[in-house]
């Protein structure tokens, strides 16, 4: 019996995850499991999947989680000690979908029990890419990847050797403004960009696709997952969302992964790796789909994937900044303070403020320096959104 836990569980990615555990619930002992405000998703599944501890990452709905799971024998608890304790105790598999920075601290704490870590939280290697990969490698730690387009990378380099790789290529459906006049956007809403042609997935997520920030977000995670040169990776636009990634080899062969638009596929990867086992996604019916069709990214549309290049190429604590200044961006706009098109430039202009004084940038990459380049990020972000 494999133990897991979840952390994210009442997101989009966790509950697709539950939806494969509890298709086999004699093949799991659930350890731990973690949400933010929705104590009625958590305390549910907790209670179905007869979990160990159920952690809300937020103090003040402790009370409403004890209540909820009073009789249960399930602990409870709340807050960032919490997470990573529950993160320490003993799994075979933890799956992190913790939306944003938060995911971090977690994630090192499951490398450091030896745990395999089924990577969402894309972040993590955004802002600690290299602690993540030392981190694993000192702890006998495994990480698999569960973005949609990493796992297709990582299944098509299975057998093959990455000084032949030639180039990857990541996929974007360009989000719910692909489409849009450029003159519009300045007046898109947040409703309008939580809203995606494709995927089912969370509101911050989605709006990080209109934005083009999530395929930003890739990039650097592509550079520091498979160790390749930024110059090698590359981003195009596919509004079909069928193929999910590219890798190119030495010899001129692209090797492309397939499939629809369902998460548990790439979660079911990550859980029964190495094997492959059934999982309930839709089989393509490629005479029905007809065409696939691919367009270059706009770079004045999307400035994110600009960003995110002069990121990987300035190294550092660059990610832990960007990765910052974005979801405050975001913050601000999902509050109607900033539009749509400022979120880039929040981002851009507290890269420039940061960059000019070397220090902040330079550190070596531990949990603590990156802690503090992602406080110096969102006060620089706040100042500039509220004093310009």
């Amino acid at each position: 019996m494999k133990r897991v836990s979840i952390f994210g569980a009442t997101g989009s990615i966790g509950q697709n995850t539950i939806d494969l555990i509890a298709r086999a619930p004699e093949d799991y002992h659930v350890v731990a499991l973690s949400g933010g405000r929705n104590v009625a998703q958590l305390s549910e599944d907790a209670r179905n999947l007869r979990a160990e501890v159920a952690v809300t990452a937020y103090a003040d709905c402790l009370d409403d989680l004890r209540v909820a799971l009073a009789g249960s024998g399930i602990e409870v608890a709340a807050g960032e000690a919490a997470l990573i304790e529950a993160a320490a105790r003993p799994a075979d598999w933890v799956m992190s979908a913790i939306v944003g920075a938060a995911g971090l601290a977690p994630g090192l704490m499951a490398l450091q029990q030896g745990a395999t870590l089924a990577l969402a939280n894309k972040e993590s290697m955004v802002c600690a890419g290299p602690l993540m990969m030392a981190t694993a490698k000192a702890h006998g730690g495994t990480i698999l990847p569960v973005d949609s387009e990493h796992s297709a990378v990582f299944q098509a380099l299975v057998g093959e050797r990455m000084e032949d790789v030639e180039r990857i290529i990541l996929t974007a459906s360009g989000g719910a403004f692909r489409d849009w006049p450029m003159e519009q956007l300045a007046q898109a809403t947040p409703e309008q960009a939580a809203t995606h042609p494709n995927w089912d997935m969370g509101q911050r997520i989605t709006i990080d696709s209109a934005s083009m920030f999530n395929k930003a977000l890739e990039l650097i995670e592509t550079r520091e997952f498979f160790q390749i040169d930024p110059a090698k990776i590359e981003a195009v636009v596919h509004p079909e969302s069928l193929i999910h990634a590219l890798v190119g080899f030495r010899d001129g062969a692209l090797m492309a992964h397939v499939g629809p638009s369902d998460m548990r596929h790439a979660i079911g990867y990550a859980l029964h790796h190495p094997e492959r086992r059934d999982l309930p996604v839709e089989r393509l019916d490629l005479v029905k789909i007809g065409a696939l069709t691919f367009r270059a990214p706009d770079e004045l549309r999307w400035p994110a994937l600009r960003l995110a290049r002069e990121v990987m190429q300035a190294g550092g604590l660059c990610g832990a900044v960007f990765n910052a200044a974005k979801e405050v961006a975001m913050d601000a706009f999902i509050d109607r303070r900033i539009g749509f098109l400022q979120m880039a430039q929040v981002v851009e202009e507290v890269l420039s403020r940061l960059s000019a004084h070397p220090g902040n940038l330079d550190a070596a990459i531990s949990l603590d320096n990156v802690r503090h380049a992602d406080h110096l990020a969102r006060e620089t972000a706040d100042d500039y959104i509220t004093n310009g």
